[in-house]
């Protein structure tokens, strides 16, 4: 009684204590107790007899209820059989005890039972047990909720197939499954013969309907009416209850929960509850429509949904109860209420409907009259989706500058992007965009409507790919209107809603701009109106994509003079609008686009250098600084200027990316690239020499601009290559933490390395990367783990220069391969996943490329050779790596690092059976790959020895 009292107490210290140091001490003294043996005699107790006041307590039953039921989930296999059944016996004296008390205590009490009886396998038959148990257990008084709740958790304990009791096998949960299932009949007369008579005890007549249902519920689930016939399934007992239950508020939910579960899981209700679908429109769906209850709505547009997307041929044969379905689910998607579930909920049927019609596999005749059929059901379908769509009262009056869409309309919109493409399909385009544009847009007398016209700007964007596919042109003269009148307004009018619509609009420019930059009188109020919006931020992403898309689509228009006056005051203009980089990126890419086509090459180098200008000018300010700090003296100003100059930088990037440069073209000095790199170049060497290259930001736009010059131009850097590689090692060593020159550098090697003659100066690079004091820290699997970046892009940097390097130069870099081969080794068994696959790929690179040219000498690689290299780099650190890769198949995510390791082993196993035949079978020979795999093998043992220790 004492140890009772005193678990009273702390299960009401840890709810109710308003110290949280006793709160936690509470919870650690319940929970060393829970694992005690006293634990199982307490817990009973407390359930079983009859207490004082003070242990009367719901929260005190509770928790005891708890430990029982975690202690027989956890322990109840290893009970002795005479303590299993008095445990038994003392769950149904409690359940009984509690069958009118609270009633999460009894499901908790009921679930420690079923708990219990899935342990009892000394039984032979558990569940016969079960029921020997509850059949005494009806027969006494209150008896029967208990047994209620019995038969409706026992179900869901046993058909549970994210069960994490791995105890229970999944036979013997199928073994208990059928089990269970062999007493549905029984089950079936004692939920009928419930539903019938009256409670004993008081019980509402609402709330034991709601039980009867909730049982039913759980053995549908658990698959009961797989026992019953077919044939007398439109007439069975237990369906109309449920379907009676539907026209009683209290049970309402249930009732729709079990017909959705049971229309998913047999192929013959769907046509049964097809017939009734005119009763339930009328009786229950109307009346529920004119008085606006949500809770009926919705629960009758998901079952209609389940019940056409289960059987989407019976709707095609547009019966009675066909037509009153989609009829019904119609009125569901344009009831008007707060959110948009409701709506949503009949997505699914409507484009399983579509796409059943879409994929019918009949011929030509009968698939147009199937879908001349349904051809106004889905007409009226695009109005009622549009209608439900728009925006509401509230969001169309919103005047804050930031405002868009709510959260409910985004998702619904999301949700609504395929059926809206599969109606495009079934009304054909030419009539789906007709219908959009229907009525008009604009009239004297008539504000426009805005909402109506935002939501069909949407519609017509999503399908733009069909419609486009069509190939029918559209005249997009409305479009062009809503251009102008927009473009008219004053900017500090285009707030909240209007945003909405002017990116709307943009999106529909940019979807169809093939179409619409063909004509003059198109083109330049477009490229006006997309300059405007790219300043607002609603819209500039919308603005700076449709520009891109619109440039893309280039037609002879685009070269006016007028148009590429546009275009330039949109791209002078960006260093003062400080964009989101990657709308930036849009409309540079654009610009970029339209000026690469120039033919005049006089107007293309000067419309490029007016682009530049800005760019040239931040990064000229950064440089001047260096030598008297002016700028640092103004931390504001300062921090500005590096933001210009970066952006500038990654202007210039995105540039050289659109100017490649054909390989056999010369240098001729109008040439546009030329002229850019006439400044790019000698501007970036000084930049590189400053101290505001710490800047990490800075760095990695100066890095990036440099790799996509020498990859649209790498020829015109040739001779630069001392410098460049020099600034980048340079570079690298004072800001370590700046990996972005080391990817940098691989790209040079990557341009550069067939080049001979450039090998000592790779090796010269290779050798200051390696001998950097943070690769050279590489010496664990927590360093790498620390600096991630690092090991992938010196990772990549190596595998690069391993494969682009003449033969000659890589047996000449023999230590430093051999350095980064086993820091390689040793990355590769870091828990990042992206540093150890970096570190793998390195690691089979080298083993490829050294098993390539042993396979071409065959029988003798002479010292000096690139083969003799690999093997003493092998012979002198293929136990690390061994090692090393068991280990890493240990790791986080190991899976995705077999495939590697299995690689690397095999490439190892080659080059040792290629030295058995060879004078290197001294040095390296299968009998030290067996060893090294020994060792290997020995730690991989000792180390899971050591974690299941652990």
């Amino acid at each position: 009684m004492e140890l009772q009292m005193k678990v009273a107490q702390a299960v009401r210290m840890l709810n109710h204590d308003t110290e949280s140091c006793n709160r936690v001490a509470a919870n650690q003294w319940l929970v060393q107790f829970q694992q005690t043996e006293a634990a199982w005699e307490v817990a009973t107790s407390i359930l079983t007899s009859d207490h004082q006041s003070f242990l009367s307590d719901f929260e005190v039953e509770f928790f005891a209820a708890q430990i029982l039921k975690r202690k027989i989930q956890n322990e109840g296999y290893y009970l002795q059989l005479g303590v299993k059944d008095a445990l038994l016996n003392a769950l149904l004296v409690a359940a009984k005890r509690f069958s009118s008390g609270p009633p999460q205590l009894l499901t908790q009490i009921c679930l420690a039972f079923s708990a219990l009886i899935l342990r009892s396998v000394e039984h032979g038959k558990p569940i016969e047990q079960l029921f020997y148990s509850l059949q005494n257990l009806r027969t006494q008084n209150d008896g029967i909720v208990a047994v209620l709740e019995m038969l409706t958790v026992l179900p869901e304990e046993i058909v549970d197939t994210q069960a994490t009791d791995s105890k229970i096998s999944a036979s013997h949960r199928s073994q208990y499954g059928h089990e269970l299932l062999s007493h549905t009949p029984m089950v079936i007369e004692f939920l009928l013969q419930q539903s019938q008579n009256k409670f004993q005890g008081g019980m509402q007549l609402n709330e034991r309907n709601r039980k009867i249902l909730r049982c039913f519920l759980s053995w549908v689930r658990a698959g009961c009416f797989s026992e019953i016939p077919e044939g007398s399934m439109p007439t069975h007992p237990l369906l109309n209850l449920v379907f009676n239950s539907l026209q009683v508020s209290s049970s309402f939910d249930l009732a729709v929960e079990i017909l959705v579960e049971l229309v998913s899981r047999h192929e013959g209700l769907p046509q049964v509850l097809l017939c009734r679908v005119p009763f339930l429109r009328d009786m229950l769906l109307l009346p529920a429509l004119t008085g606006g209850d949500e809770k009926v709505i919705a629960g009758l547009a998901s079952l209609m949904s389940e019940i056409g997307q289960a059987a989407p041929s019976l709707i095609l044969e547009a019966s009675a109860g066909a037509r009153a379905l989609t009829d019904a689910l119609m009125s569901c998607v344009a009831f008007p209420c707060e959110d948009w579930d409701i709506a949503d909920s009949t997505l699914q049927f409507w484009s399983s409907l579509a796409g059943y019609i879409l994929g019918l596999d009949v011929d030509g005749t009968n698939k147009r009259n199937v879908e001349g059929m349904f051809f106004s059901v889905f007409s009226a379908l695009l109005d009622a989706l549009l209608l439900r769509a728009q925006v509401d009262e509230s969001t169309l009056n919103g005047e804050s500058g930031t405002f868009d869409l709510p959260d409910g309309l985004v998702q619904f919109r999301r949700n609504l992007v395929e059926l809206l493409v599969d109606i495009c399909q079934l009304l054909q385009p030419a009539t789906f965009v007709q219908k959009l544009f229907l009525g008009g847009w604009f009239s004297s007398n008539v504000a426009i409507p805005w909402k109506e016209v935002e939501i069909k700007l949407f519609a017509l964007n999503v399908v733009s790919e069909v419609v486009l596919q069509g190939g029918q042109t559209i005249d997009f003269s409305m479009i062009m209107q809503l251009v102008t009148v927009l473009s008219s307004w004053p900017s500090d009018e285009l707030k909240g809603f209007m945003c909405i619509v002017y990116r709307s609009v943009a999106d529909v420019i940019g979807s169809y701009s093939k179409w619409i930059s063909t004509l003059q009188t198109n083109a330049r109020p477009s490229l006006l109106f997309l300059a405007a919006g790219i300043s607002e931020p609603l819209s500039s992403n919308a603005c700076a994509s449709a520009l891109r898309k619109f440039c893309e689509d280039i037609s002879a228009v685009i070269y006016e003079p007028s148009n590429l006056d546009i275009l330039m005051w949109i791209g002078e203009a960006l260093e003062k609008k400080c964009l989101p980089l990657e709308d930036e990126e849009e409309v540079v890419s654009a610009i970029s686009l339209v000026l690469r086509s120039v033919s005049n090459k006089e107007l293309q180098n000067n419309l490029l250098y007016r682009l530049l200008s800005s760019s040239y000018e931040a990064i000229g300010k950064l440089i001047e600084d260096d030598s008297n700090h002016s700028l640092r003296q103004n931390p504001a100003a300062y921090t500005q200027i590096l933001n210009f100059a970066t952006r500038g930088l990654h202007r210039m990037g995105i540039i050289f990316s659109h100017l490649a440069m054909p390989l056999l073209c010369e240098a001729s000095t109008d040439n546009p690239i030329i002229a850019i790199i006439r400044v790019f170049w000698p501007m970036l060497d000084k930049l590189f020499r400053t101290e505001h290259m710490e800047n990490s930001s800075l760095s990695a736009a100066a890095c990036r601009a440099l790799s996509l010059a020498i990859q649209s131009s790498g020829q015109h850097f040739e001779m630069l290559l001392p410098k460049i590689l020099d600034c980048l090692s340079t570079n690298f060593l004072s800001f370590q933490s700046h990996e972005c020159y080391i990817r940098t550098a691989s790209i040079v090697i990557e341009e550069f390395g067939h080049k001979e003659e450039c090998g000592p100066l790779f090796i010269s690079t290779f050798e200051r990367f390696t001998q950097a004091s943070s690769v050279m820290a590489l010496n664990s699997s927590y360093v790498c783990d620390q600096e991630p970046d690092l090991v992938e892009a010196y990772t990549n940097f190596a595998s690069t220069f391993v494969r682009g390097s003449h033969k000659e130069v890589l047996a000449a870099s023999g230590a430093l391969l051999e350095i980064s081969f086993q820091k390689a080794a040793i990355c590769c068994t870091a828990m990042h996943r992206g540093a150890a696959l970096a570190a793998m790929s390195y690691l089979s690179c080298f083993l490829e490329v050294g098993l390539a040219s042993l396979l071409e000498s065959m029988t003798f690689s002479p010292e000096g050779s690139f083969g003799a290299t690999t093997i003493h780099v092998i012979s002198r650190s293929g136990e690390g790596l061994v090692s090393n890769i068991v280990y890493a198949l240990l790791g986080v995510s190991a899976m995705s690092r077999v495939h590697k390791c299995a690689t690397i082993l095999q490439q190892l196993a080659a080059i040792c059976c290629l030295c058995e035949r060879t004078t290197w079978k001294t040095i390296l020979c299968w009998e030290f790959l067996h060893s090294w795999l020994q060792a290997g093998v020995s730690t991989l043992l000792f180390l899971s020895f050591s974690l299941r220790c652990i």
